[in-house]
């Protein structure tokens, strides 16, 4: 932190979150931002997380939280709208610096006017530059002074491109203990400690589960059939998504019966030996959980063969711990996480692979051995929280404007 005498008193600090994990953010930021500047006025658009920290939320978080290309478009006209006024709102008052969490499709706009507007600009996560268009690094560097990063391999990416941008930890990476507690969340959810657990995610989506679910349920249970006494436990994100994986797995009855969870992702996976999940963030979570896992996803057969034409995708590996192995320079023939892509997609090929992790031991227990390894890579600094370092990166902005 910079010495009292040079710190601004009482800054005017602008952010605008778009969805659930922006809110989080956030309020993480604000709480570190609030040790340097306990006097500061925060405002923008966030979620109740943020307003707990504090903050004036101008709009309804709702406003920008949309999925899917349909919604959006839908709701354009009102978007535009709201871009238009935001950015007027937030010329006027002149923060010292404004913070774009996520929602880059809105964010990189608004970010654009402002720094063209003379106010300075942070983007706070950096779209996956690393799987997509690399270009588009060029483009967030024409919107925010300083970007964010939650991956180490990310600055070197913008670096190229003669962007600033820091390497502030990954949030989850604090949220994780770096040795997991498998009784306790065993304990939690009432499975036994003496048997094999398998945790199933097919996505947090109900579009997901429904070109997911059948697969990996169908797997999951031809698991079963290979090793007695297994318990089968799915998380549903919310009750649409467990109304649905409910209707996928039918009557089914008994103590060895699949159960589904309403939240509590974290917990299944902890009390897991193995995962079976969809691409994701979720694959994060299970790597910083320390559970071996087997990833499998798949696209529309058009939305694929488009991707594939147009040269968009630039990784051949696709869940978050095989990139970052490969970027830590684990990388080798063999893939750190079992992944089940597109026509690999089958209930045959996970449930092979997901046996597999179960009867070999000392493969699990080398792949755990990595997962700590990249878990200590994504917390950025051990004497900070991802918070901290973001807050520093921020504050940064904030003084040397106050210099002028």
């Amino acid at each position: 932190m910079p010495p009292a005498d040079t710190v601004t008193p009482s800054p005017l600090i602008a952010l605008i979150a778009g969805e659930d994990s922006g809110d989080q953010l956030g309020a993480d930021l604000i709480a570190a931002l609030r040790r340097r500047y306990p006097d500061a006025r925060f405002v923008g658009i966030g979620g109740a997380r943020m307003q707990a920290q504090g903050f004036e939320s101008w709009y309804d978080i709702k406003e920008l939280s949309l999925f899917g290309f349909a919604e959006v478009v839908s709701h354009l006209p009102r978007l535009l709208r709201l871009r238009k006024e935001l950015v007027a709102r937030l010329v006027a008052a002149k923060p010292a610096v404004v913070v774009g969490i996520d929602a880059p499709d809105f964010n990189l706009g608004v970010e654009k006017r402002l720094r063209e507007a003379g106010l300075r600009t942070v983007h706070y996560v950096s779209p996956s530059v690393w799987a997509w268009r690399e270009k588009r690094a060029e483009k967030i560097g024409r919107s925010a002074d300083r970007v964010l990063c939650l991956f180490p391999m990310e600055p070197a990416i913008y670096a190229r491109h003669g962007i600033d941008a820091r390497f502030v930890g990954h949030p989850l990476a604090d949220r994780f203990a770096m040795v997991s507690d498998r009784a306790g969340a065993r304990d939690f959810l009432g499975l036994p400690h003496n048997v094999p657990v398998l945790a199933v995610l097919p996505g947090s989506r109900p579009s997901e589960v429904s070109m997911l679910g059948r697969g990996f349920i169908d797997a999951a249970r031809k698991v079963a059939m290979q090793l007695p006494g297994l318990r089968i436990v799915i998380p549903a994100a919310n009750e649409r998504v467990s109304a649905s994986l409910k209707a996928l797995l039918g009557d089914a009855t008994g103590e060895d019966a699949p159960v589904v969870l309403e939240g509590h992702a974290h917990e299944a996976m902890l009390a897991a030996d193995v995962v079976l999940l969809a691409s994701g963030t979720a694959t994060l979570e299970a790597m910083l959980a320390k559970r071996p896992m087997v990833v499998g996803y798949r696209v529309s057969p058009i939305s694929y063969r488009i991707a594939r034409a147009l040269n968009m995708l630039k990784t051949d590996v696709y869940s978050l711990p095989n990139i970052l192995a490969r970027a830590s320079g684990m990388g080798s023939d063999v893939l750190l996480v079992p992944e089940l892509m597109q026509d690999d997609f089958t209930a045959d090929k996970l449930a092979a692979a997901t046996l597999a992790l179960f009867q070999d031991s000392e493969r699990r227990g080398a792949v755990v051995a990595a997962f700590e390894q990249l878990h200590m890579a994504l917390r950025g600094d051990l004497e900070g929280h991802a918070g901290d370092l973001a807050a520093a990166a921020v504050a940064e902005l904030v003084e040397a404007g106050h210099a002028r």
